[in-house]
């Protein structure tokens, strides 16, 4: 079967856990670069790669790359493509967005407009048509220009991956699905490990884990705007990705998945979320403030995502949060504790620098990953591994 280049876009940040998704799934890495992950694959990857990958924004076909300093290069580039093998003669096409960094060309309608251009030439030619309907299913292109190398790909996902379809409530600055999985895969945590979200908000991080832990693909119960194509023969594709994605879900798996907030409000919504995603029975819910975070267990995990002042008339309370934060982890001695914020004196006030600091770009928002790692379990004996 034919190989194809693909692109999965991820947060600054998370190339790391979305290089081993793709490793996992049996494909070839091309590159790592900021911000997104190229890999090889045949046809069978543009379903399985929307279908199963938890922290990728989408999955882009690469149709090309190539240098360009003039808008002319640019439109005699995209002509040369033979897009008559990508797209139908009916089919709506158009550059969703396109993006420059540090190079000659910036502006991007115009890039958008010759792109569209180039590539109306190229099929009158190749289709003998002066007109084209645009009345099929939907193309929609990306294009990306860095250092002057334009790089362009068509969108085989649709909606982004990090709406799953099940947050259907939601609270302010919430966290996305795609990130609350990427901040999970950073970290040793499995399901046979205790883990605590002390500000669960709307619920995103113990439902992504309680999903990742029963080994529920995120995109097994949505649709994907290449599920329609007819430039490829898709259907049986994507059938096949959703048997697999059924047949490897774990009903029968245990977890410790607890999830705390100081609102009533929260807990509701996170229950109602977690209830949509189907994960509900394998997560406790309770109203309970930072303050008051214990647990009799030990060797646990705490992944969270706190407030962080995002308005100005907020910053003056992050001092207090903060060394409640810390207050509170120093009753958990033995657990490793993972926070994202975008507050930069986190540490300072937790009172205790972090063992690891990984940037992470959220959006257009830089925050940091505080990593604080707890001492490892003891190595179970073989006896305690079969009675398990």
């Amino acid at each position: 079967m034919q190989e194809y280049e693909w692109i999965a876009p991820c947060h600054f940040g998370t190339e790391a856990v979305c290089k081993k998704e793709v490793l996992d799934l049996g494909y070839r890495i091309s590159e790592v670069s900021d911000g997104k992950v190229s890999f090889y694959g045949d046809l069978s990857a543009l379903a399985r790669a929307n279908v199963f990958m938890r922290t990728t924004e989408r999955i882009l076909l690469k149709v090309a790359s190539f240098k360009a300093v003039t808008f002319d290069e640019l439109f005699e580039n995209t002509k040369s493509i033979p897009w008559e093998e990508f797209i139908p003669k009916n089919a709506r096409f158009w550059v969703a967005k396109a993006n420059s960094v540090k190079s000659k060309l910036f502006s991007p309608s115009d890039i958008q407009s010759i792109i569209k251009k180039a590539i109306v030439e190229r099929l009158k030619l190749k289709y003998h048509m002066s007109w084209f309907p645009e009345d099929g299913e939907d193309y929609p292109l990306r294009v990306t220009i860095m250092k002057d190398m334009v790089t362009i790909g068509i969108d085989t996902t649709g909606t982004s991956l990090h709406k799953r379809g099940y947050r259907k409530w939601t609270v302010k600055a919430p966290i996305t699905e795609t990130l609350a999985a990427s901040l999970i895969g950073l970290t040793p945590w499995r399901a046979d490990r205790h883990l605590i979200d002390p500000f669960c908000g709307s619920g995103t991080i113990p439902i992504e884990a309680a999903m990742i832990g029963a080994n529920i693909a995120p995109g097994m119960n949505r649709e994907f705007i290449s599920d329609r194509w007819t430039a490829f023969d898709v259907k049986k594709i994507f059938y096949s990705a959703y048997d697999e994605a059924r047949s490897l879900v774990k009903d029968d798996v245990s977890m410790s998945i607890q999830a705390f907030d100081i609102s009533d409000e929260c807990i509701k919504m996170a229950k109602a979320n977690a209830e949509l995603a189907g994960v509900d029975k394998y997560i406790h819910f309770q109203r309970r403030p930072v303050s008051a975070l214990s647990s009799p267990r030990k060797y646990g995990f705490i992944i969270t995502n706190p407030p962080y002042g995002e308005r100005i008339e907020d910053k003056k309370d992050m001092p207090a949060l903060y060394r409640e934060i810390g207050k509170a982890f120093d009753g958990l001695d033995s657990w490793s504790y993972y926070i994202i914020t975008a507050y930069d004196q986190a540490e300072q006030y937790i009172g205790r620098k972090a063992d690891k600091n990984r940037k992470i770009y959220n959006g257009m928002m830089k925050t940091y990953y505080l990593q604080y790692m707890g001492p490892k379990p003891p190595r179970r004996t073989d006896r305690e591994e079969r009675d398990k």
